[in-house]
């Protein structure tokens, strides 16, 4: 099992297999779930409006998120001219990107504890879902892993801050706020509170606090994008402040959750990984292995968090992933110190071996499930339907619009900036002003008598999965 384990062909294949499950996990790809939409439209309208520091989702209320990764999005579609690559490839980007941390970090603890907890960070149902998704979940958990990687090397080898970690700590922070706000703190500060005070308590050398500056100076760029968005933005108090940040804390705007919705959600998507971590966890409790400060601090980081956004009412599955990484490397962590036992160097590796060919093999097994399902049910009509209509259009050089609103993904499958109302859109049709129209189904019947020319269906959108709508494009 050790010789399995330690071997470059295990290596490099189990991390192909990461990258190519990455890749294909949310295939076919469409924007119809999960506020994808709402995500992609702030890199289009960037680049389409040049509105790059306040954007609008595609029924134009205010962006929630700050810009961050639409700035990304759009830099990554002046070099690829594709939109599909740009809206996904930050996310892709960001998994590899954790990958090679989480790898990096736990190779002090050998090549098994390593290989396991990349393995970790890979074979799990957060990271299968996540790492093409076009939301920002997973470039916010490499910035919060990039910050607590950054403290669990001051911890462990005991060093002063210097003035060049503080100012790569502040870009990191930075970088966190421009892409969700504030809620890096959630993640951070908990186990930073709770690590001081072991450290005092204990007398442990080194420490684990920056200083406050970065914190500061971090909070105020987000202060300042903030400030910007209430004076220059209409509605951006209303739908940004109030609705996305201070609406979180109350049951009347978002959804709420129990309390407990985390932990069994993290238990199950988490799974093998979840139950070796108690298991090894257990075994290091029993034997009374010392706890060494850069561990407590992996464990302070992960309950910390969890805890914290417990207590927030609006809850989201996703949310939770930013714990999953250090999870990892505490597993690393404990791996390595039960295989200092001589009766446990032979079981260890035996376990970790399971693991890593069980999590493998079930990962991979429902990926391609997922991916048969969503061809089979046509989860991609839409987009599928819009890569036509934009193929049709340009072929003509036909002017067009789009009616709906309700399908958000919609817009940007043809490439459209903003919906039509049907009036609107009658009125710009017997202008002269449109030569085709997209119009949803329920939209049609209403539409057609005030459309002057007898308007043709040229094409149709197919079954939508659990949408039942269909589209039309409509020419003279």
């Amino acid at each position: 099992m050790s010789r399995f384990l330690e071997s470059p062909i295990a290596r490099w294949g189990l991390l192909a297999l990461a990258l190519a499950l990455f890749a294909v996990g949310n295939l076919p790809w469409h924007l119809d779930d999960f506020d994808q939409a709402k995500q992609a439209f702030t890199s289009f309208e960037m680049v389409e409006r040049g509105n790059w520091f306040y954007q609008h989702t595609p029924n134009w209320w205010v962006a929630t998120k700050p810009p961050l990764v639409g700035w990304i999005s759009a830099a990554i579609f002046e070099v690829t001219r594709s939109w599909e690559l740009a809206w996904r490839l930050p996310s892709f980007f960001a998994a590899i990107g954790l990958l090679v941390l989480v790898f990096r970090a736990s190779s002090i603890y050998g090549s098994i504890a390593a290989l396991t907890a990349t393995c970790a960070l890979s074979f799990n149902l957060f990271a299968l879902r996540l790492a093409s998704l076009v939301r920002t979940d997973m470039p916010l958990a490499l910035v919060i892993f990039a910050i607590g990687w950054l403290i669990w090397k001051k911890i462990r080898t005991q060093n002063a801050w210097t003035r060049r970690d503080r100012i790569g700590l502040f870009l990191l922070l930075s970088a966190g706020m421009l892409i969700k706000g504030p809620i890096v703190y959630a993640f951070l500060l908990p186990g930073l509170v709770a690590f001081e005070w072991r450290r005092r308590k204990t007398k442990t050398p080194g420490s684990a606090w920056s200083g406050w500056m970065p914190w500061l100076l971090s909070f105020l760029v987000f202060v300042l994008w903030t400030a910007g968005g209430i004076l220059f933005v209409p509605e951006f108090t209303e739908h940004v402040v109030l609705r996305e940040f201070a609406g979180r804390f109350s049951e009347a705007v978002h959804r709420s959750q129990p309390i407990y919705f985390y932990l069994p959600h993290l238990l199950h998507r988490f799974v093998p990984w979840s139950l070796l971590l108690a298991a090894f966890a257990f075994i290091a409790w029993r034997t009374r292995a010392q706890l060494s400060p850069e561990t407590f601090w992996l464990i302070a980081w992960s309950l910390g968090g969890l805890l914290v956004m417990s207590f927030v009412p609006s809850k989201r599955i996703d949310r939770i992933f930013p714990i999953v990484p250090p999870l990892c490397l505490l597993l690393a962590a404990t791996i390595a110190r039960l295989q200092e036992r001589e009766n446990l160097r032979v079981i260890v590796p035996r376990c970790c071996a399971i693991a890593i060919l069980l999590a493998a093999v079930f990962t991979s097994a429902y990926a391609a499930q997922k991916v048969a399902a969503a061809n089979r049910e046509q989860r991609d009509a839409f987009a599928v339907f819009g890569r036509a209509v934009v193929k049709e259009t340009g072929e003509h050089h036909w002017r067009y619009g789009v009616v709906g609103g309700e399908e958000e993904g919609m817009l940007l499958y043809v490439r459209k900036t903003e919906f039509l109302e049907p009036p609107e859109a009658a009125a710009d049709w017997n202008a002269g002003k449109l030569d085709a129209l997209v119009v949803p189904d329920d939209e049609i019947d209403g539409l057609l008598p005030h459309l002057q020319g007898n308007p043709k269906k040229v094409l149709t959108s197919g079954g939508a999965g659990r949408y039942s709508k269909r589209y039309f494009l409509l020419v003279r």
